[in-house]
C-alpha cells in the first residue's frame, strides 16, 4: 500500500496503538476464511518502497525494528526531510506533515515496522511521531 492508499483509505488518522491492533487483527485472520488455511497464509504481506510508478514489491524478510541516532543537531521534519542515521541508513518522511521540536544533539531514534509495509519513526525527546520509508 502506498502512502497515498494508507492516507486515502483513513489509516493515517489512527494512533501507533490502533495501526498495532490492527495490524495483529490482520495477521490473525488473513486467509483464514478458507478451510485448511495454513498459519502461513495467516502473514500479511511485507512490501518495499514505491517505485517511480507508486507499485510497491514483496520483501521476503522480516521487518525489524531499527534503533539508532539522528547525528548532529534535531530540531523537526517537514514533507520533505531525508533523516541520514548513524548506522549508514536514510529514511524520508513519506506524509504530508511537519513538525517542530526542541533542537536536540544526536537524539535516539526507533523506527518500527507498521500496518501493510509502513514504517513509524519516534524520535527520543520530541512528541510526535513520523511514517517514514527507507531510501538508502
Amino acid at each position: 500500500m502506498s502512502a497515498a492508499e494508507f492516507k486515502k483509505a483513513g489509516l493515517d488518522k489512527l494512533s501507533p496503538a490502533e495501526l498495532h491492533t490492527l495490524n495483529a487483527w490482520l495477521r490473525s485472520h488473513v486467509g483464514m476464511a478458507g478451510a485448511g488455511a495454513s498459519s502461513s497464509a495467516a502473514a500479511p504481506v511485507v512490501v518495499g518502497p514505491a517505485n517511480q510508478f507508486g507499485y510497491r514489491r514483496p520483501i521476503d524478510q522480516p521487518r525489524a525494528t531499527v534503533e539508532s541516532t539522528l547525528p548532529g543537531r534535531f530540531s523537526g521534519w517537514d514533507s520533505h526531510t531525508q533523516f541520514s542515521l548513524a548506522n549508514g541508513q536514510v529514511w524520508q518522511v513519506s506524509e504530508s506533515s511537519s513538525w517542530s521540536c526542541q533542537t536536540m544533539q544526536d537524539p535516539k531514534v526507533t523506527i518500527k515496522p507498521m500496518l501493510l509495509g509502513s514504517w513509524l519513526m519516534y524520535i527520543q525527546g520530541c512528541s510526535n511521531s513520523v511514517r517514514v520509508e527507507r531510501v538508502h
